[in-house]
């Protein structure tokens, strides 16, 4: 384990504190602690060496090494992307023994990119670029699962373009260039052609368009124009940004943030997703009415009290915690998964956000209470009215009130001390009544998301990424694309991947299911699986409907072929697949042609619940 002996310093020096003084362990000592079991914690978890993750391939992310209820032993782009941009602004702060992470993860990505997975292939259209997570090896997940995720390459995007930045400034650019560049232009692309497109959430529960996402998206496309100019290249879908600012303003509703659009799933639509983004696109020189909805906004401000207000009544262990004071926080107030409980990452995310705000208040030494914001101000500052507050000295109301909210953000990191194991561990979720860890244990994403919030209380802020240089949004808004253009990055270990002409094929079937059931299509050539049902394609339900019973997925087939093809159910509790009773075929159309989708209805026997 690398950075172990460096870890058990800091324990030493925690834990003698600790005996020292029993019982009076303050937040401070316990985030210094605690920031340290954290960031072992996410290595562990990273092969080839990670103690926790025996097996996993040099540069892959595991999102946690339980493998039963809940099984998360694979590694997520999105959760992985999030880990890397801590661990690189770890390695810029000063953790210069990071640095061989970053590099293996850098390889590991390139190669990612070109493995063909149920979402699609990546040539000739990046489909699969959309994939949300592999085996821990890399190589495919085939099973049945929400995709496509459009975080994962706009996130991996931001976390390599923050490493070619620091490249740059330390005398490394042709590195950059060469290198990492390619891999980045193969994400942009990918942010720049389907941006428009729904998706899966970041709980990969939702379709539709989300908040968190459309924001990374954002900022990924700004943060590639400047980082193309630097190099002297071309940024592909880079000039989709204006469009992706625009479409972003549509997530408030006058009251909150409505994390999830075009999608109506019977929520409010209050989500952790609407404190998750803001803190990814954090930037300390961002003007707080800018439109990429920074933490100091004041639509964030008010949707944070309307969050916060919710889940203050959605657990027991928040019963008689006060406004102004920090909670459990969860996913959303509807979330069942598990027993529905609050998150580690997202309770201590709430404390990062608050530290944000209050460090972009400072840098423009002002900070605007507006009647949107008031309600935000008046629980932790009651004599607060719409007006605004200049820095003055120590006394002054500004400072009042930047005191104040700094301490709003302890007070949640202490709720996250309260319930974390004496072991520093930390899973997924902590018990609603009760407070016991439960979900996955270990997760690689709590670990980085008390990292970086650990960052932010300590004043560790990454470079700006350009929110004062971004370009307006229209006026109106256009659900514009731009076609996107994928090389592999051989430069930096893929594969040189090349690709017959192919053409769109989208299969929808007709087939009503019952909850735990998954349909595939299985055919005759490679790209179905050969017969073999390992290999198959499944399909998603995300368009399912009681009126229409919708399974679908997209792939690219060879033009001119014909295909002999028919779907398959997978049944729940071990039990035999079910075979449709009948082939079907289609010929692929010439090289060239607009995409076709079938449509079909399942024929054959129809399976069972098992009950398990």
């Amino acid at each position: 384990m690398r950075l172990s002996v460096e870890v058990l310093g800091l324990l030493s020096c925690f834990f003698s504190l600790a005996v020292a003084a029993p019982g009076k362990r303050d937040l401070n000592s316990f985030i210094v602690a605690e920031r340290a079991i954290a960031l072992q914690g996410a290595l562990d978890n990273i092969g080839p060496d990670g103690a926790k993750v025996p097996g996993a391939g040099a540069g892959f992310v595991v999102a946690s090494p339980s493998k039963v209820n809940p099984d998360y032993f694979y590694t997520w782009s999105r959760d992985s992307a999030l880990t890397l941009k801590m661990l690189i602004d770890e390695f810029i702060f000063g953790n210069t023994k990071l640095q061989s992470y970053i590099e293996d993860y850098i390889h590991a990505q390139a190669k990612l990119q070109t493995v063909s997975n149920p979402s699609g292939t990546f040539l000739p259209a990046g489909l699969g670029l959309g994939e949300p997570k592999y085996q821990v090896d890399g190589t495919r997940f085939n099973g049945a699962w929400g995709r496509p995720q459009r975080d994962g390459p706009a996130l991996r995007a931001i976390a390599l373009m923050t490493y070619s930045n620091w490249l740059i400034d330390n005398g490394q650019k042709s590195k950059a260039k060469t290198i990492i560049w390619p891999i980045i232009a193969n994400d942009l692309s990918y942010v720049g052609q389907y941006w428009n497109q729904t998706g899966f959430d970041l709980w990969e529960e939702t379709q539709g368009s989300s908040f968190f996402t459309i924001q990374n998206q954002h900022r990924s496309l700004v943060e590639g124009a400047q980082l193309a100019k630097a190099l002297g290249v071309t940024c592909t879908g880079c000039d989709q940004a204006p469009e992706v600012l625009c479409f972003l303003q549509s997530f408030w509703n006058g009251e909150f943030i409505v994390s999830n659009i075009n999608v109506d799933n019977g929520r409010t639509g209050l989500d952790g997703n609407s404190i998750l983004g803001p803190i990814a696109v954090f930037d300390i020189d961002a003007y707080c009415d800018s439109p990429t909805m920074q933490p100091c906004h004041s639509k964030n401000l008010a949707n944070f009290k309307v969050l916060m207000d919710t889940f203050r009544v959605t657990y027991t262990i928040n019963n008689g915690i006060p406004e102004g004071q920090g909670i459990a926080v969860g996913r959303y107030a509807e979330d069942i998964y598990q027993g529905g409980n609050p998150w580690y990452l997202i309770t201590t995310a709430a404390a990062e956000f608050l530290y944000d705000a209050v460090a972009q208040w400072k840098a423009r030494h002002n900070l605007i209470v507006d009647s949107t914001s008031l309600a935000f101000f008046k629980d932790i500052y009651p004599s607060v009215t719409v007006r605004q507050y200049n820095s003055g000295n120590a006394n002054s109301p500004f400072a009042q009130i930047t005191n104040a909210v700094t301490a709003y953000a302890d007070s949640f990191v202490a709720v996250a001390e309260k319930y974390t194991p004496a072991n520093g561990s930390l899973a997924e979720q902590f018990n609603r009544d009760t407070g016991v860890a439960l979900s996955a244990n270990d997760l690689t994403w709590s670990y980085a998301a008390f990292v970086t919030m650990a960052q932010r209380r300590a004043g560790q802020y990454p470079a700006s990424w350009g929110t004062r240089n971004a370009v307006a949004p229209p006026a109106t808004c256009a659900g514009a694309s731009t076609t996107g253009v994928y090389v592999p990055a051989t430069a930096a270990g893929a594969p040189n991947v090349t690709s017959t002409c192919q053409v769109n094929v989208v299969f929808d079937v007709n087939a009503t299911t019952y909850f735990g059931e998954n349909i595939y299509v299985i055919g005759n050539t490679d790209d179905l699986g050969a017969w073999d049902v390992a290999n198959s394609l499944p399909l998603g339900a995300g368009g399912y409907t009681q009126e229409r019973p919708l399974w679908s997925v997209s792939a690219y087939l060879n033009a001119g072929e014909t295909v002999d093809y028919k779907y398959v159910r997978q049944e729940d509790c071990n039990q035999p697949y079910i075979y449709e009773s009948e082939n079907r075929t289609l010929t692929v159309p010439a090289c060239g042609s607009a995409a076709i989708t079938t449509n079909d209805a399942w024929v054959g026997p129809v399976g069972t619940s098992g009950g398990c």
